[in-house]
């Protein structure tokens, strides 16, 4: 499993020990200095079963570069762009995702 991680949030910490203590076996990602492709993030987003805006951080100033009238590819470019739109923390096998929040939801997978 690939944890999309951030080590400066509570909820992608916590998911991390979740899965540690349930002795999954999980390659951490830290998004934010191992930048994501836009082709990486059109897997990830076709792993949720998300459209890219249901993925995105709305709080983060720079959403507000993600206007309502882009297309699917500009907002994977968006956040390509800025890593801190991607909502955290992601767990990903070979063929699902799901966001962790709360944490525990890593363990569905």
């Amino acid at each position: 499993m690939i944890l999309y991680h951030n080590p400066q949030c509570n909820k992608s910490r916590q998911a991390l020990t979740l899965l540690q203590e349930n002795d999954v076996d999980v390659t951490i990602m830290e998004y934010l200095t191992t930048l994501l492709t836009v082709e990486e993030l059109d897997i990830l987003a076709r792993k949720l079963d998300l459209e890219p805006r249901q993925f995105m951080r709305y709080g983060e100033p720079e959403y507000q570069f993600a206007s309502e009238h882009l297309t699917r590819q500009e907002l994977l470019e968006v956040i390509v762009k800025s890593p801190c739109l991607l909502e955290r923390p992601i767990a990903v096998t070979e063929t699902k995702a799901v966001i962790g929040r709360p944490p525990k939801k890593v363990l569905a997978l």
